[in-house]
């Protein structure tokens, strides 16, 4: 789950499918417990940084996958294809060092991890696949294997 504030006053939950987070119901119990779940490499930065959004489109040609990484250098991203089909992208915005003597009024930009993935179609190229990034745009691209439209012949009818 993933915790959004609110303008009312404090924080409240909302329940995000594509979170990373695990819930640990003894997550700020004063007594700690070896029943308590262990927490993900990904979980509160995850949540920090609001797992990048990303866009799918497909074309006739490929499958296309946009993020938006502002601030980011290719060298912090890391596109993978697991097994199974499926395309990871992961990657980590450092948080700014703070000097002594700097006095913050304001802290907006989100910093920590971000992991996203997606399952491929059977369609997809796994072997071809490009990433390229600009001016804070990741663009994946998959090429799709070539739908061979089915060979019809006429069929001449005698009388």
């Amino acid at each position: 789950m993933s915790l959004i504030p609110s303008f009312f006053g404090g924080r409240r939950t909302i329940f995000d499918p594509f979170s990373m987070d695990i819930w640990d119901p003894f997550h700020e119990f004063p007594l700690s417990t070896s029943l308590s779940v262990p927490r993900s490499q990904f979980s509160n930065e995850t949540a920090a940084f609001a797992n990048a959004r990303i866009d799918w489109k497909e074309t006739p040609e490929a499958h296309i996958f946009k993020a938006d990484l502002p601030g980011l250098k290719k060298e912090e991203v890391k596109v993978e294809v697991e097994e199974g089909r499926v395309l990871q992208i992961s990657g980590e915005r450092s948080r700014e060092n703070e000097e002594k003597n700097d006095q913050w009024h304001r802290m907006e930009r989100s910093s920590g991890k971000f992991l996203r993935r997606f399952r491929l179609p059977e369609n997809a190229k796994i072997d071809q696949v490009k990433a390229a990034m600009e001016n804070g745009v990741l663009t994946v691209t998959v090429p799709k294997e070539e739908v061979k439209k089915p060979e019809v012949k006429a069929i001449e009818i005698s009388s």
